[in-house]
């Protein structure tokens, strides 16, 4: 199941980090989240303190870069709150940058937020220790902030605008543990000013989107500025599905109508065990192998340096060094703050792969890699008045809160104070510098995250050696058996964290045998 971890929390963190600069005129001292003053003479009506961790975009005191003017809607949502039910606070605080680490030590301990921004994935790895609250029963009852008549007076589901990615973010038990209040996606930004003079187009296909990188190389520009794990996470995702996806419906072995359309195809860890074990994503998979060969005759294109530590990809980008940069949404809040740019920038999304290129693509349109940015999950700290969520009067007003955050002017004031990300409420219109955006999250989902399915040890091991053998460190097939290996040790893991039954899909891949034949070079001990 997907989302976007590009999402989405450790790539939200790293380039959403703003520069934390005193308010001017005379405001005060500079802090991070909610006033550290605040609370110390709370009168004793004060019953409830919701701890919540907003993510870095919203944190209260954050300056973006276009403003000079501390972040403070999400706080101006919560002071409405609080008139609302004066015995209760709402507390918004920081959490460090290794948010997965971090918050594992504090649910341990029962020292949680109420709330936390952290990317579903993460959630999942730790469902069955009961840290979070499943959200369902309050998704599927009306949101009692609602006006009899309007989206959310049936179902809270009603409100959000991307209900099918809002959806996507199920988890592999069918239960939904986040409030998605926004969306991100990427886009391939580029230098219109360098395209006029050099007479190129957004390419409408990969060898269009070659040519015109192989055009800007020889004109002494970086063809395409992106960082290694963009490249391990979104450029991945999407030439495994350009490469498996005429295979989706043989593939998808577990297909929950629940998910809708938008997710049809796509395959989960168990999912992924099974097919590996059947063949595939092996060196004997042509598809698998070829995935890798478009990677790397992508490679010649990019910057030298694949890795983004001490190297600002959109800085170079900005002085031209660069033509094209692959970004994501909130990318265009620092554009936007340059006034001295000094050229004419758009942004397209990654053109499909023809058959003229690559034997297994199909010319079909790229699907979407972004999805879900600021996904808000509810901790059992949340009910620690009586250790029971059934019982429990402090949930009732933590989940309150998420209520009255999602109606469409308490959204517009917090995902609208910057030009970031999408409002995924009803009623609520992006800026319109963000449209481009929205046109991509009509697409289909992608087949699958082989970036964060699984465990960050996998992920460090794809990340390392792919920019290792992309860089000519190794050969073909010294990386096949290493990506091999590495899947086969991170099968392992889940199956003994997760005590999976993989072995339940062989009923349906015997009854898709007939389907098999349809498809040529499948993996031989797939049949």
């Amino acid at each position: 199941m997907p989302f976007i971890k590009y999402t989405i929390l450790a790539i939200i963190i790293v380039l959403s980090i703003y520069a934390l600069m005193p308010p001017s005129n005379g405001a005060g001292q500079a802090h991070l989240g909610s006033d550290p003053n605040r609370n110390k003479d709370k009168p004793a009506s004060v019953k409830y303190v919701i701890r919540f961790n907003p993510g870095p975009l919203y944190l209260p005191g954050v300056i973006p870069e276009n403003s000079k003017k501390p972040i403070e809607g999400i706080q101006k949502v919560a002071d409405e709150f609080e008139k609302l039910y004066p015995d209760t606070r709402v507390e918004f605080l920081g959490v460090p940058g290794d948010v997965r680490e971090w918050l594992v030590t504090q649910l341990s301990s029962g020292r949680a937020p109420d709330v936390i921004q952290i990317n579903v994935e993460d959630v999942w790895q730790d469902i069955q220790k009961d840290w979070y609250v499943p959200l369902d029963e309050y998704l599927d009852a009306p949101n009692p902030f609602v006006e009899a008549g309007e989206p959310g007076s049936k179902q809270w589901w009603d409100m959000f605008k991307y209900p099918i990615p809002t959806r996507g973010t199920m988890a592999p038990n069918d239960k939904m543990y986040c409030i998605v209040l926004d969306m991100i996606e990427t886009g391939i930004f580029y230098n219109k000013d360098v395209f006029r003079r050099l007479d190129l187009s957004e390419p409408k296909d990969w060898l269009e989107f070659l040519q015109i990188q192989k055009t800007l190389k020889q004109n002494g520009y970086i063809p395409l500025l992106v960082d290694r794990q963009a490249l391990s996470d979104w450029g991945v995702d999407l030439t495994f599905d350009q490469m498996y996806g005429e295979l989706r419906d043989l593939l998808d072995l577990d297909y929950d109508p629940n998910r809708g359309e938008y997710l049809h195809g796509y395959l989960d860890w168990d999912e992924l065990i099974f097919l590996h074990r059947k063949g595939f994503f092996s060196k004997n998979d042509p598809r698998w192998r070829e995935l890798w060969r478009v990677l790397k005759d992508w490679r010649q294109f990019m910057s030298q340096d694949l890795n983004a530590i001490g190297t600002d990809f959109v800085r170079a980008f900005m002085t031209q060094e660069g033509a094209m940069y692959w970004g994501h949404s909130m990318t265009t809040n620092r554009l936007l703050a340059d006034k001295n740019l000094g050229f004419e920038w758009g942004i397209f999304y990654l053109p499909p792969i023809p058959q003229s290129y690559s034997r297994f693509a199909r010319g079909k349109d790229q699907v979407v890699i972004g999805g879900s940015a600021m996904q808000y999950s509810v901790t059992n700290s949340a009910y620690s008045d009586t250790h029971d969520p059934k019982t429990s009067e402090r949930l009732k007003r933590v989940m309150a809160f998420l209520q009255f955050l999602t109606l469409p002017k308490n959204c517009d004031a917090v995902v609208n104070e910057q030009i970031a990300l999408l409002p995924n409420i009803k009623g609520v219109e992006p800026h319109k510098e963000l449209l481009p955006f929205h046109e991509f999250l009509q697409r289909h989902y992608a087949m699958t995250k082989w970036f964060y399915t699984f465990d960050l040890q996998f992920d460090e091991v794809l990340e390392r050696q792919l920019e290792l053998y992309l860089n000519g460190g190794m050969s073909e097939d010294d990386f096949l058996d290493w990506m091999e290996k590495n899947l086969d040790n991170a099968s392992k893991r889940i199956i003994s964290r997760k005590e999976l039954d993989v072995e339940r899909f062989e009923k349906v891949w015997r009854e898709r045998a007939e389907m098999r034949k349809k498809f040529k070079e499948l993996p031989s001990v797939a049949n």
